[in-house]
């Protein structure tokens, strides 16, 4: 498949807005960390051996197409420009610490994106995995069988006593780190929050942004997932997860009820002007579209909007980050161009979604 597939404006299959939960849970991913016997890691490692890793990996997953049910594209990150780079990261199928790597980086993706594996980034395999909802079980039972895969034809790096052997302490052990991205405004406006990450902090969980660690909860989407590797079986992960976020949706509910029954015309008011920004503005930054979106989304999720398409939106949160507004337009743009193009993209993707909900609600 052409590289152009994956940087144009095709959804990936996360942005479904389907699966469990997925009113409020918007993706799930599984990561696995990796290295092969024999080699220094990334840090330390030579191109020679970098090629030699790339090589055994991409050729062994793309002799595995029809037994995985999958068919992969390998892309060398060398090949791609920066703006391509920043586009694979904003679409969350590379990690910004590959996309620096272009030297010796490259991934191997599915066709529908739910799949990626990125080889010599920090570790020499990061098998990732990118399901819609919460489907924590069904994304790690995928990246298993391709770890199973590898490991079969491949030597790992594993030590009895301590597992999967990380250039990160912190990975090692099952080289496992499970996260749900979820869409948390209710909690946001009743100030719950700070409450809530400090009591998942105790647990062993960590919330991030929504592009990981040292990123902002833009648009109120938060991603909760696993701190530690070592000590825990892959089975006590993601039960753990997967207990937290279903405490966490519940909460979220609960706030989304009490907005409800307690300021409904104050929340309604709020959602509907920004309903109105987002249909009718001319220029519009990050921050304001990123808030406009996660009222949207609340507000047809409470099912006070209607006529709007859930998946529309969760494109948008994509779709309006620099290096697609860029991709787009095809040619650079400084900050104030880029909030008018933002304005006018989100215009058009809006009016396509209530397009596409009012076909839906015809043909039903």
């Amino acid at each position: 498949m052409s590289i152009e597939r994956f940087l144009d404006n095709s959804p990936s299959s996360w942005m479904a807005g389907n699966g469990e939960h997925s009113d409020i849970v918007m993706s799930t991913r599984i990561r696995l960390a990796r290295n092969l016997n024999g080699f220094r890691f990334p840090l330390a490692f030579t191109e020679d051996e970098a090629h030699k890793i790339d090589q055994s990996v991409s050729a062994t997953l793309l002799d595995a197409n029809e037994e995985l049910h999958a068919n992969f594209t390998s892309i060398q990150i060398k090949d791609l420009s920066e703006l391509s780079r920043q586009v694979l990261v904003e679409k969350h199928l590379i990690s910004p610490k590959l996309a620096n790597s272009p030297e010796t980086g490259s991934v191997l993706l599915s066709d529908d994106e739910s799949v990626s594996v990125m080889v010599n980034e920090e570790d020499h395999i990061r098998i990732q995995c990118l399901f819609s909802g919460l489907q924590i079980q069904e994304a790690y039972d995928q990246a298993d069988k391709i770890d199973r895969l590898l490991e079969k034809e491949l030597p790992y790096a594993f030590d009895e006593q301590f597992g999967y052997l990380t250039s990160c302490p912190t990975n090692t052990g099952t080289g496992l780190r499970a996260s749900v991205m979820m869409h948390l405004p209710a909690l946001t406006m009743t100030k719950q929050m700070n409450r809530i990450v400090t009591i998942i902090s105790r647990l062993g969980m960590v919330v991030r942004g929504i592009y990981g660690e040292g990123s902002e909860a833009l648009g109120n989407v938060y991603q909760v997932s696993n701190q530690t590797t070592l000590g825990k079986t892959e089975e006590d992960i993601l039960a753990d997860l997967h207990s937290i976020a279903e405490q966490i949706i519940q909460k979220e509910r609960e706030a989304r009820n009490s907005l409800l029954n307690h300021s409904a015309n104050t929340l309604e008011d709020r959602l509907y002007r920004s309903l109105g920004t987002l249909s009718f503005a001319r220029i519009i930054s990050t921050e304001e579209a990123a808030k406009c979106l996660s009222d949207v989304r609340l507000g047809i999720d409470m099912g006070l909007i209607q006529d709007v398409d859930v998946t529309i939106l969760n494109e948008c949160m994509v779709f309006m980050q620099p290096g697609f507004l860029q991709k787009n337009a095809e040619t650079t743009l400084n900050a104030s161009e880029r909030d008018m193009f933002r304005a006018k993209l989100l215009r058009e993707r809006l009016q396509m979604g209530e397009k596409l909900n009012t076909k839906g609600e015809e043909l039903a």
